[in-house]
C-alpha cells in the first residue's frame, strides 16, 4: 500500500510541474498581449493563452483526481516568464513571438520528459500524448507562422 502512495506522491508532483508551467504560460501570454497592436495576432495568441488555460484546468483535474493539492502561482517561472516578457516587448513584436516559441519548445521538452516518467499514471499520460503535448507543438506551428509575417 505504500507504494501506492508513493506513485500518487510522485505522479502529483510531476503534474504539479507541469501545472506550474502551465500557469505560467497563460501569465506570459496575458502579459505578451499588450506587445502588439495587430488584431489578427492577439485573436491567435488569444487563443493559445485560452489552450494554455484548458490545460491549466486539465492538469488541476489530474491532481485533484489522485489526491493531490493542486499548486498555486507559477513559482520562479512567474518571475522568468515576466522579465522575459518585459524585456521582448521592449524589442518589439518579433522577438515577443521567439521568447513565446522558445516557452512553448521549452513545454514540449517539459511533456516529453513526464512521457519518460514512469511514475506519471497511464491516464495522464495519454492526455498529455493526446492532448497538452500536440497542443504545445501546434503552437510553436502557430508561432512560426504568425514570426515569417513579421517584418523584421
Amino acid at each position: 500500500m505504500h507504494a501506492t502512495i508513493d506513485q500518487h506522491q510522485c505522479d502529483i508532483d510531476a503534474l504539479n510541474a507541469l501545472l506550474r508551467g502551465e500557469t505560467a504560460a497563460v501569465e506570459t501570454y496575458t502579459q505578451a498581449l499588450h506587445a502588439f497592436d495587430d488584431l489578427l495576432v492577439i485573436a491567435d495568441l488569444q487563443k493559445i493563452r485560452d489552450e494554455h488555460s484548458r490545460a491549466v484546468r486539465e492538469l488541476r483535474d489530474h491532481v485533484i483526481q489522485f489526491g493531490g493539492q493542486p499548486i498555486e502561482g507559477t513559482g520562479p517561472w512567474g518571475t522568468f516568464t515576466a522579465t522575459v516578457t518585459g524585456a521582448a516587448e521592449a524589442l518589439g513584436p518579433a522577438t515577443v513571438l521567439a521568447a513565446l516559441r522558445q516557452g512553448e519548445e521549452h513545454g514540449i521538452n517539459e511533456y516529453e520528459a513526464a512521457l519518460e516518467n514512469e511514475h506519471i499514471h497511464p491516464d495522464c499520460q495519454r492526455a498529455i500524448r493526446a492532448d497538452l503535448l500536440a497542443a504545445c507543438r501546434k503552437h510553436v506551428e502557430e508561432l512560426n507562422r504568425m514570426l515569417g509575417g513579421m517584418d523584421h
